[in-house]
Formats: C-alpha cells, sequence, structure tokens
C-alpha cells in the first residue's frame, strides 16, 4: 500500500527538488492541489489531513499555520522550513548526527528538515564535543558559502533573471551575527554560546562548503589533525551518505569546492590543518539542495516510512 504523500509548497525550489527526487516511486502517492487551490486554507486543510506525511515547504510562518490545520494524530509532518528547528515535540532531522538519531526519526509524528547551512557545522562539531575533544563552552566559528539557490525565488530571479542580475562572485551577509540558523548551529552542535557564523552566496545556482576553524594550541589537551580525523571518521563509519575523506596534506584538492556534490545526498568532511601550530581546518562539502535541504527531507520521509533511506538517493565516491 503507498504512502499518501502532501508537499505543501510543492511549487517552491525545495518542494519541486523533493517532487524531482521522488518521481517515478510507486510507493508513493502524491496528494495534489490544483493552482487555483493552493493558497485556499480549507483546500491545504483537507489534504494535511488526508496526508500520511505532509513535507511543508514554507515560509515560517506559513509552516506554523500548516501545523495548526492538522487535526488528526495520523498526519505526520516533516517541516523544511526553520520555524521549528529547536522547537519543543520536533525531533531534529538529521539522522546521522547521534546513533539513535534515526530512531527517533523514525517514530516521530514531527520532524524538523535541518538548515542547510548548520547540517555540515553539527556534523563536523558534535563528534568533537561529544567526544571531550572541543569544550562545549568553546568559542567557535564557522565560514560558508552557498549557491544562490538557498535564497529560493526571490534570489534566484535576482541572479538569473532580473534586469540587472547580480554580479558579485562572493557577497557575505549575516553581518549582524543573528542568521536565523545560529540558535540550531549552536543546539545540536552541542555548544554553550552561539557561534560565530558568517555566510556568503556565490554567483553559482548550487553547493556550499561550510569551514570550521579550531586553534588546537587554545585547548586544554594536545590535540593533533589525526586525533580529530580519528573522531570523526570512528562516529561515520558505515554511514552511506556522511563521509570523512582520508588525511590528505595538500594544499589544494579538486574535490573541495562547492559543486562537487551537487546533484547528490552526500557530504564529505575533510580534515586540514598545520599541527606544528596547532590550527586546523574542518570543511564539509554538499549540496545545499541535497542534503542541505530536498535530499534530507527524502532521507527522513524514507525512515519516517520505514524504507530504505538511500531510496530516491544519489551517493557520491570518496
Amino acid at each position: 500500500m503507498s504512502a499518501k504523500v502532501f508537499i505543501d509548497g510543492e511549487v517552491g525550489t525545495t518542494g519541486l527538488q523533493i517532487r524531482e527526487r521522488l518521481s517515478g516511486r510507486s510507493d508513493i502517492e502524491f496528494l495534489r492541489l490544483g493552482e487555483d487551490k493552493r493558497k485556499d486554507r480549507d483546500a491545504r486543510a483537507e489534504m494535511l489531513n488526508a496526508a500520511d506525511i505532509a513535507i511543508l515547504c514554507l515560509p515560517d510562518a506559513a509552516s506554523i499555520e500548516a501545523v495548526s490545520l492538522i487535526d488528526n494524530d495520523t498526519t505526520r509532518v516533516i517541516d523544511a522550513s526553520s520555524a521549528h528547528r529547536v522547537a519543543d515535540g520536533w525531533v531534529y532531522g538529521f539522522a546521522e548526527m547521534l546513533p539513535d538519531q534515526r530512531a527517533k526519526i523514525a517514530s516521530a509524528k514531527r520532524v524538523t528538515n535541518p538548515g542547510c547551512y548548520p547540517q555540515g557545522y553539527i556534523a563536523m562539531m558534535r563528534p568533537l564535543v561529544d567526544a571531550g575533544l572541543v569544550p562545549s563552552n568553546f568559542p567557535a566559528t564557522m565560514n560558508a558559502i552557498s549557491g544562490y539557490s538557498g535564497g529560493g525565488k526571490g534570489m534566484i530571479a535576482d541572479y538569473e533573471t532580473a534586469d540587472q542580475p547580480v554580479e558579485t562572485p562572493y557577497w557575505p551577509y549575516g553581518l549582524t551575527l543573528a542568521h536565523k540558523h545560529v540558535p540550531e548551529m549552536e543546539t545540536y552542535a552541542g555548544l554553550d554560546h552561539a557561534p560565530i557564523f558568517q555566510p556568503a552566496v556565490g554567483r553559482y545556482a548550487q553547493g556550499m562548503i561550510d569551514a570550521l576553524p579550531l586553534n588546537l594550541w587554545a585547548l586544554n589537551q594536545k590535540l593533533t589533525l589525526t586525533d580529530l580525523h580519528q573522531c570523526l571518521s570512528a562516529r561515520y563509519e558505515g554511514e552511506t551518505f556522511v563521509k570523512v575523506a582520508p588525511m590528505n596534506a595538500a594544499g589544494r584538492l579538486e574535490e573541495i569546492t562547492p559543486e562537487h556534490l551537487n546533484g547528490t545526498n552526500s557530504l564529505h568532511i575533510h580534515v586540514h590543518g598545520n599541527d606544528e601550530t596547532g590550527q586546523a581546518l574542518l570543511l564539509a562539502v554538499y549540496d545545499n539542495l541535497g542534503k542541505g535541504a530536498s535530499g534530507a527531507a527524502v532521507q527522513n520521509m524514507n525512515i519516517m516510512l520505514g524504507l530504505d533511506e538511500a531510496t530516491s538517493l544519489p551517493v557520491a565516491p570518496l
């Protein structure tokens, strides 16, 4: 028997990508609204309550409204917005974050999809904090760059179809250090304080890199790059999508580019730095529309339905 899935907001960037990944699946029955009904509150409520799983690809306020329209105890929700990322009663949808995270997702009624930027940061930082290699009160930072598709239809139009398209190749933003992803990063990385987060948009459509610099000399214990690599490798051993690349002392690698894993649900972590200076640089490469958004939503849906979580999701080899 196929599962009934309703994507509320299916014409947005994330919704379209989810539909593309799920196309041709015989185990999914899509519930859809006509163009004239997509903003009809009653029609949406009917679909939401008829679905086995509702995937919300909406602005935050609209996602909160959508949840309020569900009046049964059977519809399960995956929210791709940031509305419920740190809310009580919601399970964080990063299956690889903790050994028991999949089980939590599998049994959850409400799953919040991770933000694109936080997922790579949490993948790198959380294992180090859990292992006691980095203290929870460490003054952490992250620099990152994403393709402009992460900004949704408005930003895509600014770069692709505007009368005067954006030409800036690298555009930092979030300069007030109050980006909406920061609470999520602090909470799920296991930190006591908000990290300094400096995101940027590149003049390319999709793909991203998160960069986590660490001054190892500032820690209370002497750590090497090998210590970090072993910790991360142990955490993600056997994982399908999150992989730790072999140690490589090169100053530049072809695979460390934002677009390297586009079209896949993979996230690759690289450990670099300099043991002599006691400095490390961890890098996470992934597709902001894949593991960073739509791919993660499909992975969570598969887990919630008791299916092979890799169904419909391409994997990139290291």
